[in-house]
């Protein structure tokens, strides 16, 4: 599993290393009962502070994502959902949607992209 953080992103390195680690769930790269690197080592080759991976762990681990155990390190969970499943789901109906009023390709991709410059605010 690769892991890799931008500092120049606006998203914090905590979120960029859990997101990480989500993708390579979802992406069957990371199996149940497999284990994630070392907080130490993944700061170390990441060059972040060991508080800023184990930041991402935890929001892992709240997610239910993964285990931590003391001495033993974070596990990936069995039945672990990193919810893109959902985020499908959601992508299928909003096509879906925009089928019924007739909206084609190019204008549904404008209209994610809009909200997605303007933080997710219709018309902002």
């Amino acid at each position: 599993m690769l892991i890799r953080v931008d500092p120049a992103r606006p998203t914090p390195l905590h979120e960029q290393i859990a997101a990480a680690v989500r993708r390579a769930i979802g992406d069957g790269e990371v199996a149940a009962g497999e284990r994630l690197p070392p907080a130490r080592e993944l700061a170390a080759s990441l060059d972040v502070s060991i508080h800023t991976v184990l930041a991402g762990y935890q929001q892992l681990r709240d997610d239910g994502l993964i285990e931590l155990r003391r001495g033993r390190g974070a596990t990936v969970r069995a039945g672990a959902d990193d919810g893109r499943a959902g985020v499908v789901e959601l992508a299928r109906q909003l096509v879906e949607a925009a089928r019924r009023i007739d909206l084609d390709e190019e204008e549904l991709v404008a209209l994610v992209r809009g909200l997605r410059t303007a933080g997710g605010r219709p018309g902002a």
